[in-house]
C-alpha cells in the first residue's frame, strides 16, 4: 500500500492502538534483511524533510503512528512539519525487524528545532510497516538544544560496525545489550541495578544538548546517576538492538518525570558502555493508559 493519499489513510488508521511490544522484540525470529530495513528509513527521513508520508511505500492494513507515546493521525504529528534532516543515525535490529533513528533538525531557521527518536516495525511476512514510534523533543523539553546536540553528536566518529571478533566478546550478546540497558534504566527504582551496569571508560552523555564528556580518557557517564532509587519505574520499554553496531536503544515512559516520553540509545564496545544518547519530552503529557 502507497501512502499517496496520506490524510484519508491517518484518518483511517488514527484511532487504533497496539498493545505492549516486549515480547516481540525479544524474540530472535524472524529475520530481516538489513539493507531492506534500511530502504524504509531512507524513505522516513526522506518523508520528515519533504513534509509528508508519500515516501512511505510499504504500509501495512494496520498502521499505527504513534508519538510521544500518543497514538495520533501520521498528518498531525512531527512528520508534516518539513523539517531538514541535519544529522542521523540508525541502528538495525535484524531479528526483530525494526529500525531506530536519532535525526537532529536544527538549520531552517522557519522551522522549530527538534530532536526525534524513530523506532519502525516491520511485519516480516511482506515486510510492511505496522509501526512508526516517535519520541520528538523540541525547545522547552528535558536540557534541550539542538545546536548543541549537533555538534556533540557530529564529533563522536567511534559510531563503527563492531568486528565479528568485537561482537562475540563477552557482553555483547543481544541478551547481554538488552540487559546493560535495562540495569541503566532501572537504577531509579532499584538500587542494585547501579552496580549492574558495564560502565566503560571512557564514556560520554548526550542528553538534550548536554553532554557529560570533554574529550578526555577519564570522560565517565556516571556522573550524576540516580541516588533516589525508590522512584516510580521506567515502564512500557520498546527495544531495537543491534549487534552490529554494539547498541540498542529503549523507549520507555518517565514515570518520575511525569510520565515523560524517553529514549535512550546506547553504545556499548567491549563489553562497557561508550556512549549514552537520551531523549526527554517534557510536554503534552496525557495519561500513561492513554499514551501505550
Amino acid at each position: 500500500m502507497h501512502l499517496r493519499r496520506a490524510a484519508t489513510l491517518a484518518s483511517a488508521l488514527g484511532t487504533q492502538r497496539l498493545s505492549p511490544l516486549h515480547g516481540r522484540t525479544a524474540a530472535v525470529e524472524p529475520l530481516c534483511q538489513r539493507d531492506a530495513l534500511l530502504k524504509t528509513v531512507d524513505q522516513y527521513l526522506q518523508g520528515l524533510n519533504m513534509g509528508l508520508a508519500g515516501p512511505l511505500e510499504n504500509i501495512a492494513d494496520d498502521f499505527v503512528y504513534r508519538e510521544n507515546n500518543k497514538t495520533m493521525d501520521i498528518t498531525t504529528g512531527v512528520f508534516f512539519k518539513q523539517l531538514p534532516i541535519d544529522f542521523n543515525r540508525t541502528i538495525v535490529d535484524e531479528p526483530a525487524c525494526a529500525t531506530f533513528t536519532e535525526s537532529i533538525h536544527v538549520s531552517d531557521p522557519r522551522r522549530a528545532p527538534y530532536v526525534i527518536g524513530g523506532q519502525i516495525r516491520h511485519h516480516p511476512a511482506d515486510m510492511s510497516v505496522y509501526l512508526i514510534d516517535v519520541v520528538a523533543s523540541t525547545t522547552g523539553d528535558w536540557l534541550f538544544n539542538a545546536s548543541a546536540a549537533l555538534g556533540y553528536a557530529q564529533q563522536e566518529t567511534d559510531w563503527q560496525p563492531l568486528t565479528a571478533e568485537e561482537q562475540a566478546a563477552p557482553g555483547q550478546s543481544r541478551a547481554a545489550l538488552r540487559a546493560a540497558a535495562d540495569a541503566y534504566l532501572d537504577m531509579w527504582s532499584n538500587a542494585s541495578a547501579v552496580a549492574a551496569v558495564p560502565w566503560g571508560t571512557p564514556c560520554e552523555r548526550l542528553e538534550g544538548g548536554a553532554y557529560t564528556g570533554n574529550g578526555s580518557a577519564t570522560d565517565s557517564c556516571t556522573l550524576g546517576v540516580p541516588t533516589d532509587n525508590t522512584q516510580p519505574p521506567n515502564s512500557h520499554r520498546r527495544y531495537v538492538i543491534d549487534v552490529d553496531m554494539g547498541s540498542v536503544d529503549v523507549f520507555s515512559v518517565f514515570e518520575h518525570l511525569g510520565n515523560a516520553p524517553d529514549s535512550h540509545l546506547f553504545r556499548i564496545q567491549g563489553g562497557k558502555l561508550r556512549h549514552v544518547h537520551t531523549i526527554t519530552v517534557l510536554s503534552n503529557h496525557t495519561n500513561v493508559a492513554d499514551r501505550i
